[in-house]
């Protein structure tokens, strides 16, 4: 019931496509209104069966098929990247390095963090209409983003970048990206290296999908990551970032305790806010570069 008022209020608050930053009037976020309107409610759905009605037959190419109502299309592109697309035919990439597959699809929006060439384009394709980097003009200023376009709204929340003993490198030089579709609530943690402070937390709000790097190495230690992942409880989460089945084994090890674990043979999920999984699932999806 929780998540059937989630879509219906975010059906109410989608409006006309809107600038970035410096609206007067913006759409305020149902992902964080939720959470902090009743914060002792589990949000996972008690209505979905086991995670198998996340996934549907499909003989057309992933990013031409069209999509039933509500429903959200997650590709893993590969590394870092994935194609999220909507039912209306909006696309965004994450941590676009301007590559994306033998395709000629533009995405309407495209998110970069610059902890490493593997995670953003100093040229992006200038038909994109939306470039949004994970770091401000200034060093340590950070950005902010709000780009609302009507069926898709996209935030960011700022992290750090640190190497090393826990040393900061750059404050806010990199961002968690939140995509708000269809009533669901879309994180992608980007390259994460430090658990995030509970002002933070707060600032991401209620996530029904992440996209998480598990490299345990590069990013931040798996123990880290898996509790960080367990905190946030997500329906569904997508391992991205790894170099080796060593580093998925641990993570995998480590999550079954409270995540059912789903491997794929696909490189996409289809999402919706009534199929998300009784219990919070881990998913391995195979990396796979678009193709028209």
């Amino acid at each position: 019931m929780i998540r059937l008022l989630a879509a219906a209020l975010a059906a109410c608050l989608a409006l006309p496509a809107a600038a970035q930053d410096g609206e007067a009037e913006r759409r305020p976020s149902h992902c964080i209104a939720i959470a902090e309107a009743a914060p002792g409610i589990d949000y996972r759905s008690a209505a979905a069966p086991p995670a198998a009605r996340l996934w549907r037959a499909s003989t057309q190419p992933s990013h031409r098929e069209a999509l039933p109502e509500y429903t959200v299309r997650l590709r893993f592109l590969g590394h870092a990247s994935f194609l999220i697309r909507t039912p209306g035919g909006l696309t965004a990439v994450t941590d676009y390095t301007g590559f994306i597959g033998n395709t000629e699809l533009i995405p309407d929006v495209v998110t970069m963090n610059h902890a490493h060439s593997t995670h953003w384009t100093a040229n992006p394709d200038p038909a994109i209409p939306h470039v949004l980097r994970g770091w401000g003009e200034e060093f340590g200023a950070g950005i902010e983003h709000h780009l609302d376009l009507g069926e898709m709204l996209v935030r960011n929340v700022s992290t750090d970048i640190r190497r090393g003993a826990g040393g900061t490198d750059e404050p806010r030089g990199n961002s968690i990206f939140v995509f708000e579709v269809g009533g669901l609530c879309i994180g992608h943690l980007g390259h994460l290296h430090h658990v995030p402070t509970e002002a933070q937390f707060a600032a991401l709000g209620r996530l029904d999908v992440v996209m998480a790097p598990v490299d345990g190495g590069y990013t931040m230690a798996l123990d880290d990551m898996i509790a960080v992942l367990k905190r946030l409880r997500a329906s569904v989460v997508l391992p991205m970032h790894w170099f080796s089945g060593s580093s998925l084994g641990r993570f995998r090890e480590g999550m079954t305790d409270d995540f059912a674990i789903v491997d794929e043979t696909r490189p996409y999920v289809d999402v919706s806010l009534g199929d998300l999984p009784e219990r919070p699932t881990v998913v391995f999806l195979q990396p796979r570069r678009l193709r028209d």
